[in-house]
């Protein structure tokens, strides 16, 4: 087959998987003309010093002893925010936030920092999330863009950060991989041919640049535009790729914390979150990265040590259907206040360690929040949603409408604004976030 008859197309059905081929290099082509929504890939750069701290449980918490009675700025914290009293003035708790047209119960738990619509539609493709929207407009200031992690979590179907394609990008889930990545050098031979390999992905573009320019004249206009904006992003990530390798020649940074060892037991449900806390926090004080994502996957969370002494009857899922059932309600508690007291060691450690100007914690916007308002219906409006550190002016209960929510991509906006992306949109927002001031 000659090269014009393989990339004929003006009387020809283009099929839904298309190839470019050339010096033995294949480049699948995306879906064109309706097949696919992107958007051009802007790009910006702010070398302020903020990060972003990303924390949600797929299951969220009991609403009733999470969300404060009053508002304001003098509000009465209620049973939940108590644990974290220590640090009052230095978080928001909201109340009628949501993603607007986003239901389906379980089936929005990957929306949570996309805010896509219907997620149980047919033909549903999730959007870009919160992190990665910050980092393509943030650029690489770091040896890792961001950090994507996970506990407990079922990798090929859930995670937080999703690419603009609605792509899933699977989480990280061992503490010890994760470690390595960012603090062990390994050998020169190691980096050598840790370089190598990024090398040979440096050129795919080139290698088919040929085919290409003869494929494009054959489209039309909007097929074009689409396809050059699907290269775009290629020549994007081949430029990460040399910057990988700059990374690669410096020197990683030195802690004073051990190796961790890998927890297994998916029972240890809270271990595996407070080792997964302590390296989000590692990865932000040594500059690694300055945006991490974390998903807790109390779905996939089987019979969980509640105390040292004390198992949960069943499941987190069914145990979140518990129907006002006593006991089922006096197990999400306890359950519930393991988070919040983890929360609190985690404002500790960011309070203790000094950043460029100040707490870590006062660069560092700690998000903590849950596709799921109230699990035992599966109610995905009203979210429990809490904004610890960064730069705010906290120390207040902002109380939106909750029988028509706000949405909840307006704090998003106010965060990325806070980050130091120049955006005024993401997602479904219509603004900022009324009532947050940094």
């Amino acid at each position: 087959m000659t090269k014009n008859q393989q990339f004929k197309t003006s009387t020809s059905v283009i099929t839904r998987r298309h190839f470019l081929r050339g010096a033995g290099v294949t480049l699948a082509l995306p879906l064109l003309e309706c097949r696919a929504q992107t958007k051009p890939i802007s790009s910006g750069q702010d070398t302020a010093p903020q990060r972003m701290l990303l924390i949600s449980n797929n299951l969220g918490v009991l609403p009733g002893p999470f969300f404060p009675k009053t508002s304001g700025a003098d509000y009465q914290l209620s049973p939940y925010l108590k644990e974290l009293k220590t640090y009052a003035n230095d978080f928001t708790v909201f109340s009628g936030l949501s993603h607007p047209a986003c239901e389906g119960g379980h089936s929005t738990e990957n929306c949570f920092l996309t805010g896509a619509r219907h997620p149980t539609s047919s033909g549903f493709r999730n959007t870009i999330s919160l992190d990665q929207y910050a980092a393509e407009h943030l650029g690489r200031q770091t040896r890792f863009a961001t950090l994507n992690l996970g506990v407990n979590i079922d990798k090929a179907n859930r995670s937080l950060s999703w690419t603009r394609d609605g792509v899933l990008l699977p989480a990280e889930d061992s503490p010890a991989h994760l470690f390595r990545k960012m603090f062990i050098q390994g050998s020169d031979a190691k980096v050598k041919q840790r370089l190598q390999a990024l090398k040979r992905r440096e050129s795919i573009l080139d290698a088919v640049s040929d085919s290409t320019q003869q494929y494009s004249r054959a489209l039309g206009q909007n097929d074009r535009r689409r396809l050059d904006q699907y290269f775009t992003s290629i020549r994007e990530l081949e430029q990460r790729l040399v910057t990988s390798g700059e990374w690669e020649q410096n020197p990683k940074p030195k802690v004073d914390q051990q190796l961790p060892q890998d927890i297994v037991d998916r029972g240890l449900l809270f271990d595996k979150f407070e080792q997964m806390l302590m390296m989000a926090a590692l990865a932000l004080q040594s500059d690694s990265t300055r945006i991490v994502t974390l998903m807790v996957d109390a779905f996939a969370t089987p019979v969980f040590q509640l105390q040292e002494d004390e198992k949960s009857s069943t499941g987190y899922h069914p145990l979140s259907h518990h129907g006002m059932r006593p006991d089922h309600l006096a197990q999400l508690e306890k359950a519930d206040r393991r988070q919040m007291s983890l929360l609190l060691q985690l404002f500790e450690r960011l309070t203790e360690v000094q950043a460029e100007s100040g707490r870590l914690l006062d660069s560092t916007m700690v998000l903590y929040g849950s596709n799921m308002g109230d699990a035992n219906t599966h109610d995905n409006t009203n979210l429990p949603v809490l904004l610890a550190g960064g730069d705010f002016r906290h120390g207040q209960h902002l109380a939106f409408n909750r029988e028509q929510n706000s949405p909840l991509c307006n704090l998003y906006v106010s965060m990325l604004q806070q980050l130091g992306v120049e955006s005024d949109q993401f997602g479904s927002s219509s603004g900022t976030l009324t009532g947050l001031k940094s």
